[in-house]
């Protein structure tokens, strides 16, 4: 029996297609191992005992949610907003507020959510916390994002963690750190919501992996289909 130039290019088709979507389905597996790894490791990181946030090494990768302390005094007059944060479908942003260590350098705090109906403007002197000094209990995060713009309506506002956005707006130099408070604080009525642990899934990978193997199967069950049909057409027959 002759196969038919139909025949062949189905069977190409098929193979080249299954192989494919079998690839990228391993492919996706791989990077779930990878993101498990890296969520143990970060774990690992939540769980140890807090550290002074100064002593963190410079390099920000081992640095990275690792559990930190930080006593000083709040510089209320000098902070920031980060724009555009929602919570639970509710517009909002994350107040950035300056505090300044014993030893003079600065670090920025994250000290949570407060409800903004623009998203970008709010009272800063209605969420001052009662009293100057503070022992801030949280984890370490890395800045990240380029802002070079202004936010229309405040000078004290961002649109992405830039650090030297940030620092130009506070007048002072700051840690390559800032600090996500999750520790509480005694008067509620005048703190943003804290943000808490930060969230470490194994994201989407295992269901991009289901949908590639399915993809590789549906490939396998059509092109076999049209393999058969080609053979059976009247240029397939010997």
């Amino acid at each position: 029996m002759r196969i038919s130039r139909h025949a062949i290019l189905a069977l190409v088709l098929t193979l080249a297609g299954a192989g494919l979507f079998t690839r990228l389905g391993v492919w996706q597996l791989r990077r779930l191992a990878e993101r498990r790894a890296f969520n143990a490791h970060l774990d690992a990181r939540l769980a140890a005992t807090p550290s002074p946030v100064a002593s963190l090494p410079a390099d920000s990768a081992a640095g990275h949610y690792r559990r930190v302390t930080a006593v000083g005094t709040w510089d209320f007059e000098r902070q920031v907003v980060l724009t555009a944060r929602s919570r639970s479908g509710s517009p909002g942003v994350h107040v950035l507020t300056p505090l300044r260590l014993s030893r003079g350098a600065t670090v920025m705090v994250n000290r949570g959510w407060v409800y903004s109906a623009d998203a970008k403007t709010i009272d800063l002197t209605r969420w001052r916390e009662r009293g100057d000094t503070a022992t801030v209990t949280g984890y370490a995060e890395t800045w990240w994002g380029s802002d070079t713009s202004t936010v229309p309506g405040g000078a004290r506002a961002v649109r992405s963690l830039d650090s030297s956005a940030v620092a130009a707006r506070v007048g002072a130099a700051i840690l390559p750190y800032y600090v996500v408070q999750t520790s509480d604080s005694a008067n509620s009525s005048t703190r943003p919501v804290r943000l808490g642990e930060p969230v470490l899934d194994d994201g989407s990978h295992r269901s991009y992996a289901i949908q590639w193997f399915s993809f590789a199967l549906i490939a396998v069950v059509g092109g076999s289909l049209l393999v058969r049909q080609a053979l059976h057409a009247p240029d397939g027959r010997g």
